[in-house]
């Protein structure tokens, strides 16, 4: 349902662009529908699409919240002075009470974590990069970390004996996590400029285990195969 009703918002944008533009052409109407910071429209509405479609996140929130300043700014009410003033801290107060609150979030994630703490292992990449591939041995869990680098974490071979978790940190860097065919993997994301992306084989038999992937993205992006 919210999927529709965010495609809904795209596709009556379109149809409405269309119809002004043709009307126009026409010398139907005269009044160009390319308003003064019309452009910010690509961040307004995807992210009230987002909050549709996932519910209010911070992501979502900061980029709507810019987007809206742009507008404002654009049209005179508010100056670009003021409002590039705003953004930076709205971006880094919105970045820190995602992370403060994203586990608060996260009931069955911190349950598994404080089950497999002994297990978890951790990677880093800061300014370089890392390839991971697990041997044919229990894993418990991992924490990674890609800061302005990269990680390559394959867990084809991996034994996974239980629910586990990956606790996933991308800012200004990339993370691939590629997981066994026999498990199901579900996401908790905070994109921040950046994205994730779940290619993983879904998952209907409800017997196999979990893998928890929670993601905090920065201008970086996750993806899981």
């Amino acid at each position: 349902m919210r999927n529709k009703i965010g495609n809904s918002i795209w596709g009556i944008l379109f149809v409405l662009i269309g119809l002004a533009i043709g009307l126009k052409a026409f010398n139907i109407i005269d009044s160009s529908i390319f308003f003064n910071g019309w452009w910010t429209l690509f961040i307004i509405v995807p992210s009230i699409t987002s909050m549709i479609k996932e519910g209010v996140k911070p992501s979502n929130s900061i980029s709507l919240i810019i987007g809206i300043l742009l507008l404002l700014s654009a049209t005179g009410i508010y100056t670009w002075d003021f409002t590039s003033k705003l953004i930076l801290p709205i971006i880094f107060v919105g970045i820190g009470i995602s992370i403060i609150f994203k586990d608060f979030f996260n009931k069955s994630i911190n349950t598994i974590k404080s089950i497999n703490k002994d297990g978890i292992v951790e990677y880093n990449a800061i300014f370089a990069s890392q390839e991971i591939l697990v041997p044919a041995e229990e894993f418990k869990g991992a924490k990674i970390n890609a800061i302005f680098g990269g990680v390559e974490l394959n867990l084809k071979n991996a034994i996974i004996s239980k629910d586990i978790v990956i606790e996933s940190n991308a800012i200004f860097g990339g993370v691939e996590i590629t997981v066994p065919s026999n498990v199901k993997a579900k996401v908790s994301s905070t994109p921040i400029f950046g994205g994730v992306n779940n290619k993983a084989n879904i998952q209907n038999d409800k017997s196999v285990h979990t893998i928890y992937i929670s993601c905090t993205c920065m201008f970086g992006g996750v993806e899981i195969k």
